[in-house]
């Protein structure tokens, strides 16, 4: 190790999740979904790695992510912002070729006042967020977009809500909702590409999956349903990754870290850590979690600070000044997901990967190939 910490980032786990999608929903295009700087895996290397997969859209959630996109050269796919635009970040997504989603007059006539762009009608059938709940109104709005000059409308979205819980039976009303609206504009003669699906829908139901599926959390290889990625043929793309930076014995009686909040039981050996939640390892995994340390579980013990961590060896060192500790990651027959620390701190796996700071620097390589 030559920093304090680094999340290891395989591109060519990525690739191959992309393409178990791309097969879980034949006929389908695919979208890869980069918003959040990748859930936390980097933006740039996360999109190349999908459209090597076999995906032909990306999608982000702001106009400056797009930007960023194209400014890194990625000049070719469709890229879909998902979010809610100002009239500054509206000129953004423009000038950077973006499609834009729209569920409002005022943003369809700023749209057509600026020349014109592609644009997506978003319908809500139940997230209750973004998208018109009314399907008139969308049906409207998509016969608008198709007579504004120089408004491409390309195509009619929805949002799932409660498609990663499989015995929740509000997913089937959203999506016969979508399935209705979609009847009524090919009726009005209005060709649109229609998405809805996200990750857990892909692998849930194919009636959702239509022309065209986004899928995020599950390319990154964290397990849409927050169970067990592997069984759903998903490879973790991100390890976390630090190093026994001290060495020391404890005796029975004796404290680490604020508030003296582990104290040993017997005599061991104490091993710091240089990672903290200044990093994004979350305060909440104080005396809860557990690292790799040569292929061997040892617990995270006492409060997590700022910059370090501590874990207990045992009565052994277990390890010495240097050696390789892995908070997220597989060494051996020993794994440690990001499902795990999310159930731990009562969240959800992308959470943890989004959590992860710039204070730790993202090393992109292609299965142990440095990219």
């Amino acid at each position: 190790m030559t920093v304090r910490a680094q999340a290891r980032v395989n591109v060519a786990a990525i690739a191959r999740n992309v393409a178990t999608f791309a097969a879980a929903a034949p006929g389908s295009a695919v979208c890869a979904v980069v918003k959040a700087d990748g859930y936390g895996h980097g933006a740039v290397a996360s999109a190349r790695a999908a459209l090597a997969g076999g995906a032909t859209w990306l999608a982000v959630v702001s106009a400056s992510e797009a930007a960023a996109l194209r400014e890194a050269g990625i000049t070719e796919p469709p890229i879909l912002v998902m979010g809610a635009l100002s009239t500054e970040e509206l000129d953004v997504a423009l000038a950077a070729r973006a499609d834009v989603v729209v569920w409002t007059e005022g943003l369809l006539d700023a749209i057509g006042a600026r020349g014109g762009g592609r644009v997506h009608i978003k319908l809500d059938t139940g997230m209750g967020r973004l998208g018109t709940r009314d399907p008139a109104l969308a049906t409207a709005l998509a016969r608008r977009a198709a007579s504004i000059p120089g408004v491409d409308l390309v195509g009619a979205m929805t949002h799932f809500a409660t498609a990663d819980e499989p015995r929740d039976s509000f997913f089937a009303e959203q999506l016969d909702r979508f399935t209705s609206w979609l009847d009524e504009l090919r009726r009005a003669g209005l060709n649109v590409l229609a998405h809805a699906a996200n990750s857990a829908a892909v692998l849930r139901d194919p009636a959702s999956h239509f022309d065209l599926v986004r899928v995020g959390v599950g390319i990154y290889g964290l397990d849409p349903f927050g169970v067990d990625p592997v069984p759903r043929g998903l490879e973790p793309a991100l390890e976390l990754v630090s190093w026994a930076a001290a060495v020391k014995p404890i005796a029975a009686g004796e404290s680490v870290g604020y508030g003296r909040r582990f104290v040993a039981a017997q005599p061991g050996w104490i091993a710091t850590v240089p990672v903290g939640y200044g990093d994004g390892w979350r305060r909440g995994l104080t005396n809860a979690a557990e690292v790799l340390i040569g292929g061997r579980r040892f617990p995270q013990v006492g409060t997590v600070s700022m910059d370090n961590v501590t874990v207990d060896l045992g009565p052994g060192t277990g390890a010495s000044v240097g050696d390789e500790v892995v908070l997220l990651g597989t060494r051996g027959t020993e794994r440690i997901l990001a499902e795990d620390v999310a159930r731990t701190l009562g969240t959800i796996n992308y959470e943890i990967t989004c959590g992860l700071l710039p204070r730790v620097p993202r090393v992109v390589h292609s299965d142990g190939a440095p990219v």
